[in-house]
């Protein structure tokens, strides 16, 4: 069925161009900066981050690791060294925190990739949608560890989408480029959202990092929607949205409690009612606030 309307034209009317993409555009800034600040050191000789996003160095001083990482080298009988386990210790604790899919959108650069497939997929009007299972991450992520045991080696990073743009980057063309354009054909012609929505083992680790984390969206205002859909055709994990929208008459609070939420803040971009903000899962009200004005709705936007 054709949509009526453009998405999120109505909030670009009403918000202007930097409320409606507020989030969106702080999501690239953060993605291709902290990209840019890796690659300064080989391309440009300065060193103010050493390594990439499995394991880092920043002004020789704070040591960063991926947890996911370092799990896989457990597994493969590896030792770490205290400053590894620091670092894991500083990532694992922000995601927590944060939102561990907060990765996915605030911080991996194959995000940028895919992205980019979904929005040429909806230009030229691609519909191919073969089916993937939401589950089919987890197996994957299980898989990786099981491979990771029995090979003594982080076998993952040999294909792992994010090292091999990271590597293409710095090194050229090569077979790096030609796994980020496999994920890139991947979402445009065989699935909507396939690689990060369905198929990503990083992002369903991440997942479930951040399952407990306190950082969440809110349909705060949800006794204001208008059923425009809007929310729903830009969310990377759509399934996330229903309960905190339409659970009021099932007592179901507003706060996005789902894990695969990557709190992105797309939702808050293109919605024209104001309906969702960033909040913590502990304001988990059903209060209307179907009382107040509609001029009081701007503070979500400020």
């Amino acid at each position: 069925m054709a949509r009526a309307h453009a998405i999120g034209a109505e909030a670009l009317a009403l918000k202007g161009r930097w409320g409606a993409r507020r989030w969106l555009l702080l999501r690239r800034a953060s993605q291709l900066s902290i990209l840019a600040l890796f690659l300064l050191g080989p391309l440009a000789g300065v060193w103010w981050v050493k390594g990439n996003l499995n394991s880092s160095l920043t002004l020789d001083v704070l040591p960063l690791t991926d947890p996911y990482v370092l799990l896989q080298g457990l597994l493969a009988g590896h030792v770490p060294e205290s400053a590894a386990l620091i670092g894991t210790l500083i990532v694992a604790g922000f995601y927590f925190l944060v939102g561990g899919r907060a990765y996915c959108a605030w911080v991996c650069p194959v995000n940028i990739v895919t992205d980019a497939a979904h929005w040429l997929r909806e230009r030229l009007g691609i519909s191919t949608a073969t089916r993937l299972s939401d589950k089919s991450r987890l197996w994957i992520l299980a898989m990786t560890l099981v491979l990771a045991a029995v090979t003594g080696s982080i076998a993952w990073e040999l294909i792992n989408p994010v090292s091999m743009l990271h590597r293409g980057l710095i090194f050229g063309f090569g077979f790096g480029w030609a796994v980020v354009l496999a994920v890139f054909l991947l979402d445009l012609l065989v699935s909507k959202r396939a690689w990060c929505g369905h198929l990503c083992p990083v992002g369903a680790f991440y997942g479930l990092l951040g399952h407990y984390s306190p950082l969440r969206v809110s349909a705060a205002r949800r006794e204001n929607c208008n059923d425009c859909m809007d929310c729903y055709a830009v969310c990377p994990e759509p399934q996330v949205i229903r309960p905190a929208l339409k659970g009021a008459d099932k007592g179901v609070g507003p706060v996005i409690l789902d894990a695969q939420c990557t709190n992105c803040g797309r939702c808050i971009d293109v919605c024209s009612k104001g309906v969702f903000r960033f909040g913590t899962r502990f304001n988990q009200s059903t209060h209307s606030h179907s009382s107040e004005s509609l001029s009081s709705k701007t503070e979500v936007w400020s």
